[in-house]
Parts: structure tokens; sequence; C-alpha cells
């Protein structure tokens, strides 16, 4: 009986970087538990952990060819991917949640103090629900930018820089955006 000696880490990614599914595969179940559990101790989430193992091994999938022996074992470079992808989710997140926090105190702030005519107030506050409502039906790319840009006072350019888009897509969604509030506010520019 011949023995056959397992492939190793290296020859695989140099496999995947010929195209090989079957050695991505092969990699993936080498390593896909560790990753997981990596993403899930940064993160704290079953959903974000899978989607970071994904995205980790898509990419090694695109950047196998870029692999240099030399420079460290596979599984490091593999960990130092996931653990980057990973560390941009949870950037991602608490960017959101600060976002959110601003819009919801700009909300609070913004909001008159006294208001003399009862019916102002009545009218003004449905306004403002409309308008979350509204905002709140927006895709998360197209929200963001637009509170950024509304709320935090950014420009494309600066927002582009912020989320790691081109200004290009930063453009369009905020195009694609306003046009959707438009059309979900309607007449709320018509007096009461």
């Amino acid at each position: 009986m011949v023995e056959r000696k397992p492939v190793d880490d290296i020859d695989l990614v140099g496999q995947i970087a010929r195209g090989e599914r079957a050695a991505l595969s092969a990699l993936y179940g080498h390593y896909a538990g560790v990753v997981y559990a990596l993403a899930f101790k940064i993160l704290g989430s079953v959903e974000e952990a899978e989607e970071v193992v994904l995205d980790a091994f898509a990419q090694v999938w695109r950047s196998a060819e870029q692999y240099e022996s030399q420079r460290g074992r596979v599984d490091t470079w593999l960990f130092t991917i996931a653990r980057s992808r990973a560390l941009d989710r949870l950037r991602s997140r608490q960017r959101s949640a600060r976002i959110l926090a601003s819009v919801q105190a700009e909300v609070k702030v913004s909001a008159p103090t006294q208001i003399h005519n009862p019916a102002d107030s009545v009218v003004l506050n449905e306004r403002r629900e409309r308008v979350q409502i509204a905002m709140q039906q927006l895709p998360d790319p197209q929200r963001l930018v637009l509170e950024m840009a509304y709320f935090q006072g950014l420009t494309q350019a600066e927002i582009a820089t912020e989320i790691g888009k081109p200004v290009g897509t930063v453009k369009t969604r905020v195009r694609l955006g306003l046009s959707k509030l438009r059309d979900a506010l309607g007449g709320l520019n018509e007096s009461p």
C-alpha cells in the first residue's frame, strides 16, 4: 500500500493561485473553524463571524498568487486576513453606532423647545416622524452617506475617505437616497 503524503498549506495556496477550487475547499476545511473562532471572538456575532470567514477565504482566492512563503506561514497569513476583515466590520459597526447616536442627538437638539401654536407643534412632530421613517426605509449605504452629509456636515470626498469607497459611489448613493426620500415624503413641503 502506497502512503499518500498530505498536501501542505503552501502547496494548497499554490494550487489556489492556479485556480484550483478543490485546493481552496481543502484549505477551508483545515482552517474555517479556527478563523470563525477568531472572528467571533472579535465581533461577538455568529452572522458577522460567518461573513468574515467567507470574506477571508474569498480574499485568499483572489490574492493567493501574492502569498510569499518566506514572509510567514499560510495559517498566519490567513489569520491576518481574517483579523483584518473582522476589525473592518467592528470599526464599521462602531462608526454606524456613532452616526446613529449623533443623528438621534441632532434630532433632539434641533427640535424646537417652545412652540406657541399647538397646531404647529403637531405638524412639526408629524413631519419629523415621516422623515425618520423615510430615512429608516433607505438601504443602509444610502442612509449612511446622507446622515454623514447632512448631520455631520461632511463633503462627499470626506465621506468617500471615511467609508473607503470612491467619490463616484458616494455621489450615486446620495443621489439615489435623496430621490427615494423625495418619493417617500411626497407632499411634505406643502403647507398644512
